[in-house]
């Protein structure tokens, strides 16, 4: 069975390069990507498999069952592209002004594709039922995930996987980490309401800008002297706008960031440092007004350890993978928390660092690119695990938090 499915999943590796390639060059953004929607469900539709659309706003799902009973086995990809103007070069570059396909999600969409294709030709020797979630707007705040969930995506299922192309690790690697793997990624908007005025007497105004460094310096010191060394947190402060005239002591001005956690307390201990460092920075500079906000974004992303102790191990007889390691946890967010907090599974890497790159350009640059071949990689493996599972007799006796 599985040297079957690894040669179909191989005779379609040109049809998954066309797809991504397509992709690539007609992105979406976040909630926006009802192009690609229609482009997906008419995939299905044209085989013949069941499939649903509008699910939780652009979300498509299909279904396939396989001839004998067994459990339901979810695969997740994300087809949402993001607000960057494209400088690979590439002669499939985006076709779209200021929208690109710049974190791997044509190849997410494209690989998941094949897969129910190929599952598809397949179903009368497979056991139980396999739901291909294709998520909108994981690139964005609240994400499609959990409203794809809200509208019923996982009823019924037993267990999920899901991987993500990863540009910055070499092909032929599967990076896997048991328990908290993602971090919570929530978002900050500082306003500091100072006085402005000339710029050769600052001593009559409330310098908004003077205020705002100082908060660049003051949030610093959350992480470093009030947070648990031994918990992984990030507070950065990616934006800093104020008025640019040379000779004019700015009024206001904005602070925008992100913070980044594991731990649920440290999460709330950062809020809340925060806003005492907001409010006492500006009492100290006259009293002048401000206004804090803090957003919740996704959750951690925390891989159950069974679903991922099996997924590590079959890994390793995915021809083409010549390495399986376990990843210490990553800074980055995922919506594919969501998921985890109602069913098991596990959520992993697949290298895909591009062959010429020695230094490959990160996620979400303007020249991102991914190596082509490590979507098939990611097809053969995620594929696997949705059929191997059928067979595991896995005990009942994990907690999943159902919210």
């Amino acid at each position: 069975m599985k040297q079957a499915l690894f040669k179909k999943l191989e005779e379609h590796y040109e049809e998954m390069v066309q797809i991504r390639r397509h992709l690539h060059q007609n992105p979406e953004l976040s909630f926006k990507e009802t192009k690609t929607a229609a482009y997906i469900a008419d995939f299905y539709n044209r085989l013949g498999i069941d499939v649903k659309t509008g699910v939780g706003g652009n979300g498509v799902v299909a279904r396939i069952k396989g001839g004998k009973p067994g459990k339901t086995i979810a695969l997740r990809a994300d087809f949402d592209a993001l607000p960057i103007k494209e400088e690979t070069g590439l002669p499939f570059s985006s076709n779209v002004p200021g929208v690109m396909h710049a974190c791997g999600h044509d190849g997410h969409t494209a690989l998941l594709l094949i897969i129910g294709k190929v599952l598809n030709e397949m179903r009368e020797d497979l056991s139980g039922e396999y739901v291909l979630i294709h998520q909108h707007a994981e690139e964005l705040a609240p994400g499609g995930a959990i409203s794809m969930i809200k509208d019923g995506c996982l009823d019924g299922v037993d267990a999920i996987f899901g991987t993500h192309l990863w540009a910055e690790i070499p092909y032929g690697t599967i990076s896997y980490r048991t328990g908290p793997f993602m971090a919570a990624a929530d978002r900050f908007e500082i306003v500091i309401k100072g006085r402005g005025g000339h710029g050769a007497m600052p001593h009559k105004t409330k310098d908004a800008v003077a205020i705002g460094s100082q908060l660049v310096t003051n949030i610093q010191q959350i992480v470093s002297r009030r947070v648990n060394p031994a918990e992984p947190a990030v507070v950065t402060v990616s934006s800093f706008i104020a008025e640019n005239a040379f000779n004019v002591i700015a009024d206001t001005a904005k602070l925008q960031g992100t913070v980044r956690t594991f731990s649920e307390e440290v999460r709330d201990l950062i809020e809340q440092e925060m806003d005492a460092v907001v409010k006492g920075t500006c009492l100290a500079n006259g009293g002048c007004g401000h206004e804090f906000n803090y957003y919740r974004g996704y959750p951690a992303v925390v891989n159950h350890k069974q679903e991922t102790e099996f997924l590590a191990g079959l890994a390793a007889d995915v021809p083409g993978v010549s390495n399986v390691e376990e990843l210490e946890q990553q800074m980055g967010g995922e919506d594919f928390a969501y998921y985890l907090q109602h069913v098991k599974g596990t959520f992993f890497f697949t290298g895909a660092q591009p062959d010429d790159a020695e230094t490959p350009y990160p996620h979400h640059h303007p020249k991102f690119d991914i190596n082509e071949k490590s979507m098939l990689l990611g097809a053969k493996t995620l594929a696997m695990a949705a059929v191997e599972y059928q067979k595991q007799g896995l005990p009942k006796d994990e907690s999943v938090a159902v919210s």
